[in-house]
C-alpha cells in the first residue's frame, strides 16, 4: 500500500495542501484516499438523527448508507485510540493514501509550514519527513517546495512512492 504524509503544526497549511494534492493526484489518473488525525473529539453525526440515537443507545458500530455513500461510525467508548496501521486496514485498495496528522508515525511525510505561524521546525529532528512545503525560504538538508506548488509537490510525492 502507497502512503504518504503531509504534517505541520496548526494553521500550516496541510489542509489546503491535502485538498491541492488529492484534486492534483486524481486528476493524473490516480485513486486516491485521505485519512485525517483529529486531535479532538469530533462528530460527523447530529443530535437527534436516527443514526446517533443508535450511538447514543449503545450501538459500538452504525452504518449509514445512502445511494450516494456510506459511512461506518465506530464508538471506542473508553477504549484507546487505534493505530494507524489498523485504521488503514479499513480503506479499500488504491493507489495512493494520504495522510494528513500522524506526525510520530514511519511513514514518509512532507511538512507544511507557514512562518507567520512561528512554530518549530519538524524535519529537524524526523527522518520520515522527506521534503518541506513552506512560505518561505528555509535552509534544510532535503527539498524544499513553495507551499503552493502542488504540481512540484505532487511530482515528488509520486515519484516517491514509485507511481
Amino acid at each position: 500500500m502507497r502512503l504518504y504524509g503531509i504534517v505541520g503544526y496548526k494553521n500550516a497549511g496541510k489542509t489546503g495542501l491535502m485538498e491541492r494534492l488529492v484534486k492534483e493526484i486524481t486528476g493524473r489518473g490516480f485513486s486516491v484516499s485521505t485519512l485525517k488525525h483529529a486531535h479532538h473529539t469530533f462528530d460527523i453525526d447530529h443530535p437527534g438523527k436516527d443514526s446517533y440515537r443508535h450511538r447514543q443507545a449503545g450501538a459500538h458500530q452504525v452504518l449509514l448508507a445512502s445511494r450516494a455513500r456510506w459511512a461506518l461510525m465506530t464508538e471506542l467508548r473508553d477504549s484507546d485510540e487505534p493505530p494507524l496501521a489498523d485504521l488503514l486496514t479499513k480503506l479499500d485498495p488504491v493507489d495512493l493514501i494520504l495522510v494528513e496528522g500522524y506526525k510520530r508515525d514511519t511513514h514518509p511525510k512532507i511538512e507544511a509550514y507557514r512562518a507567520e505561524t512561528k512554530n518549530p521546525i519538524l524535519a529537524h529532528n524526523d527522518p520520515t519527513v522527506r521534503a518541506m512545503a513552506s512560505d518561505t525560504a528555509i535552509d534544510l538538508d532535503r527539498p524544499v517546495f513553495d507551499l503552493n506548488d502542488t504540481k512540484a509537490i505532487a511530482d515528488f510525492i509520486l515519484a516517491e512512492v514509485g507511481l
